[in-house]
């Protein structure tokens, strides 16, 4: 596996501060308010898909709508309950306008485990700024997963607030 050299550009003891100046849109709020219902039913509907690709990236809004009901369903049932990692992230990009940083979001909010957002800024976060959408591979994916999972073990937080976190840091150090 290559080593992506991952590290936290500021002390895990700001991981509540940041997170803490996090503040949500009302798109965001769509986005979950069904996670229960959606982790209890274990697939997504169309509808719910679109709110959420909206919400991540605007610019599929059209691609994302052009997925099948029954398909996105079927999609989303086998990665919220398969037990191989590679196939429930990989799986979800067969979905029209749906990469990386989309299925990042549905295992995010959806999934039993915990997933981060790969998102430019909690690349910047992560010091990994270097690393572009046309280069996320599994093993990345992997990489990043296992490290911010640990992360938020270290500073005793659940991977929303660590998300909020990471994506409000690099909001206020970039002023962008």
């Amino acid at each position: 596996m290559s080593d992506y050299a991952l590290k936290l550009k500021f002390h895990t003891s700001k991981i509540d501060y940041y997170a803490s100046r996090y503040s949500y849109g009302r798109s965001e709020l769509e986005v979950i308010q069904n996670t229960q219902q959606i982790k209890s039913r274990g697939y997504l509907t169309k509808k719910e898909l679109q709110i959420i690709g909206e919400w991540k990236t605007p610019r599929t809004k059209s691609r994302v709508a052009s997925n099948a009901e029954d398909y996105i369903k079927e999609i989303t049932q086998i990665a919220f309950s398969t037990n191989s990692e590679k196939l429930r992230v990989e799986i979800l990009n067969l979905l029209t306008g749906v990469s990386w940083p989309t299925a990042s979001v549905l295992l995010h909010f959806y999934h039993t485990d915990r997933y981060p957002i790969i998102d430019f800024r909690a690349l910047y976060s992560l010091s990994c700024e270097h690393i572009k959408p046309q280069d996320y591979r599994f093993e990345f994916w992997q990489q990043y997963t296992d490290f911010t999972r640990g992360l938020a073990d270290q500073a005793n937080v659940d991977m929303r607030t660590l998300d909020q976190a990471l994506w409000q840091y690099s909001k206020e150090i970039q002023k962008t």
